[in-house]
Parts: structure tokens; sequence; C-alpha cells
């Protein structure tokens, strides 16, 4: 079933134990996002903030769907479904995308705001980390915006630091979406480009706009090929930007195309501070709407976050995907989230060093942002971590099974091991680790895993699953 809108999302996993409420002050400074991000750490539920320190009337929902539990309730499974499931649930409503539906009304616009009369600084916007440049709008929003050239409507999810009462300087890379609309389709004309953010959404519409998705495709029909229902948008006050209904909160804005200020640093997805200050795009604030008592989403980011779920999910279905395609006798992608996505895990049907160094070719012809690749055999679950350190660790050569891609202008800018001069030029590196039995081996010469599955008859295995059960372990 379909969550319409946030707070019947926060209904449903109060009801299976992953929501609390605090109803004690919480100071927005530190406070408040310190105690999501312990709660990222330990897989705490989802906190509902009921009472901000100088902000009576308004609410933060904190790390949304950080855990697999609160992901699996998203997409109306069980919660206790195990991560294959939501793998598969997810890879399955990937290819029966459901376009959205317009409508004339929306609870997203009982408050509206015009330009003259925004102040950022009314909205309970956290201070996530020590050390972060500013006030961190955007850590889990879905952000609107059009193609100059086409009908082209991409949904991205995007940092947004504020930087006065009416301007947001924000962190979509140049090779983002949103990045490359601006300086291929604005800039060249001199014109701003409209945006919209908008925040506290349906969480499924929020893993649609993070997720890794084709060029041009419309995430707004991902989010309801995910949800099984039409996604219901609504135009903005002052572009025709459509955003969902039922968002908390909408923040209207043009990205000027000659104008830059200062951003950052921030604790980012791969569990460190990446960078410094810099310049970064600038949007001056043209309206603000939300919904009465509205409640603002956050997303401690670093490790563990929500980001961490949901680029877990697309990222490693995409991969597979794209290996498909290439001809790779891949069988299965897990990307832990506790890599920071920047660590993949593939299984194949037939390994060797040949396929490991096509691996790691194919996922960084155009963008490089995993870093580590293991490939395993097909016997190897990739969803069990224990497995394939057991494989990465005996069936990784430690000279010739080690494979390195290197490049420049298109690696990750926020892998933390890179030097400032690596981030600048955009060079990197990507490495596969083959954990796989050579093929050339002769059967007699292949170790034999020591496991019940793999070191007893089938006979064997029947009688001790069948002992298991009646000692009722």
């Amino acid at each position: 079933m379909a969550h319409g809108d946030m707070r019947s999302f926060l209904a449903a996993i109060e009801s299976t134990g992953d929501l609390i409420k605090i109803d004690d002050e919480v100071d927005w400074d530190q406070e408040l996002s310190g105690i999501g991000r312990l709660g990222c750490e330990r897989n705490a539920p989802t906190f509902l903030f009921n009472n901000i320190k100088d902000y009576p009337g308004w609410r933060i929902a904190c790390n949304p769907i950080a855990t697999w539990r609160r992901m699996a309730v998203a997409l109306g499974l069980r919660p206790d479904a195990p991560v294959p499931e939501l793998y598969k649930t997810y890879a399955e409503r990937e290819q029966h995308l459901v376009p959205p539906v317009k409508v004339k009304d929306s609870r997203c616009k009982e408050v509206v705001i015009p330009g003259d009369k925004v102040n950022l600084f009314d909205l309970p916007v956290p201070m996530v980390h020590e050390g972060d440049g500013g006030r961190y709008l955007g850590t889990w929003d879905l952000v609107v915006s059009k193609d100059a050239k086409s009908d082209w409507v991409n949904w991205g999810m995007y940092r947004f630091m504020v930087h006065n009462e009416r301007l947001l300087t924000g962190f979509p890379r140049p090779t983002s979406h949103l990045g490359k609309m601006l300086l291929d389709g604005y800039v060249p004309q001199g014109k701003p480009m409209p945006i919209a953010i908008a925040i506290g959404c349906d969480p499924l519409s929020h893993l649609a706009a993070a997720a890794t998705f084709r060029i041009a495709g419309n995430e707004s029909e991902l989010a309801g090929g995910l949800r099984r229902a039409p996604v219901e948008l609504i135009q903005c006050e002052t572009s025709d930007l459509y955003v969902p209904a039922d968002a908390e909160i909408v923040i209207e804005a043009e990205v000027y195309p000659d104008r830059v200020n200062q951003e950052g640093p921030y604790g980012e997805y791969p569990g460190y501070r990446s960078g410094e200050m810099g310049n970064a795009i600038c949007a001056r604030v043209r309206a603000i709407t939300h919904r009465k008592d509205p409640i603002l989403t956050l997303d401690t980011t670093g490790f563990m976050d929500s980001s961490a779920t949901t680029t877990s999910i697309s990222g490693a279905i995409a991969i597979q995907r794209r290996l498909e395609a290439n001809d790779i006798p891949v069988k299965a992608v897990y990307v832990p989230p506790e890599g920071g996505v920047h660590l993949a895990i593939v299984s194949v049907r037939k390994g060797g060093a040949d396929i490991a160094r096509k691996v790691v070719e194919t996922l960084t012809v155009r963008r490089a942002l995993i870093s580590k690749v293991i490939v395993v055999d097909e016997d190897v679950d990739v969803f069990n971590i224990a497995a394939v350190l057991h494989a990465f660790a005996t069936k990784c050569h430690p000279a010739t099974g080690i494979h390195v891609t290197r490049y420049v202008g298109r690696a990750n800018t926020l892998t933390p091991a890179y030097t400032q001069e690596e981030r600048v030029t955009r060079t990197g590196a990507s490495v596969a680790f083959d954990a796989t039995w050579p093929p050339g081996w002769a059967a007699d010469a292949t170790p034999v895993r020591a496991t019940l599955d793999s070191m007893y008859s089938p006979d064997i295995q029947r009688r001790v699953l069948a002992r298991w059960k009646a000692l009722g372990l």
C-alpha cells in the first residue's frame, strides 16, 4: 500500500515501533541532529521532534528511511522483510512506471509566503554537524528542475545551505542532472533557472529523487511505479514547475546563471566532512509554501544515513543492469550501506581475471562513483557479508587478483581518500578484487568450501536440517 504523504508513513512506522516522538525541547543547533546522527550509527528508529527551540509550531522528522525496516514499510512490505526481498521488489516495480496526475488544490499550499516576506531563518533549519559551513536545509529533499531545451523534468536530491534570509547555496555537481541543465541550457542564455525544493514528501518520491536513474528519465513516473499509484503534482506559485502535492514544505527559487556564493564544508554521505568552503550555485528564494503544523525532514548525513539505504537499492540495480548490458555474466549485486556508496559486491556465473577487469572498466566508463568492487563466485550470497569477507580473504590472490582502472575527469569528488588536487581535476581510480576461482582450474584442483552446503551430501544436509528444526534452533 502506498503512503500518500510523510504523515501516513510516520503513522505506519509508529505502529511497527520504528518511530520515537520527542516532546521535550531540543536545540536546532547540533543537539537535534546529534541525536539523529547517533540514531544512524545505532540503527535507532526515526525521531519526530515536536518541540524545537525558537520554533514553536514546527516539527522535524529525522532519518526517515535510514534502516531496512523502515525501507520495507515504505515499500509496503512487512518490516522484517529480508534485504534481498526489498531489492527484488524495487527491481520489479522499477520496470512498471506510473505517470503522475496534476491537481488544482493541495495542503502544501495551506500557507503561502511571497518573496518579499520570505526569511529562511523562519524555518527550523538545523545546524547538522559541528564545523559545517552553515545551516543546511536540503538534506532530505526533492529538487525539481526542467531542461531549457526540452520537456525533460528531473528530480534530484541535493544539499542546500542557508546563505542569508533569501539566498541558498547548493552543491549539485556539474556532472549532476541539475548541474548539466544549468550549464548547458540556462548559463549560455544568461537566464535564471527555476527550481523547486520539496521537503517532506512521501518516502518513495524521495527514494526516486535519490535513485540512480537513466538520463532524461522521469523520476515522478519512477516514484509512481514504486508506490504502485500515481504521484499527485501541483504547479508552483512562481514558475511552471510541478511538485508533489503532498509535500510538507516547498521552497521555490531561481538559480542565478552568473553568480556563485560560498558553500561548505559539510559532513557528507561517505561518512566524512568532505572538502572545504568553495564556490557553489546561488539561488534566490521567490516563495515558500507549506502545510499547517509543518514537518521538515532531515537526514543527518554521514555513516549509515538514509541516503546509504536508498543508494544501496537503486545503485545496485543500476549496476546490475549496466553489467548485463555489457554481456557480463552477473548474478547479483549488493551495495552495502556500511560502505558509504563506495563499495559494490558483484557475484558472477563465470569468474576470472578477464571478468573482474571488465566489471571495473564497465562501471567507470561515464561516471566513477564506485571505487571498490569485490567480485565473487555465484555460490557466494552477496547479501551475506560474512561469506563475502571469507571469499575475499581466501580467494583474492594478493598479487594477481587486484585490477586497477585509473581515470581523469570523472572521479567522485566526495571520495575521502582523494587529495585536494585529485578532487579538483576529478582524477581517481577504481579497483576490482577478484575473489573468484580461475576458470581454467580443474575441478579436482579447486578447493572445496568447508560449509554444510558444500562439504556434505544432500542426504546428510536434509537430516541435519531436520534435526536442527526438531531441536528448536
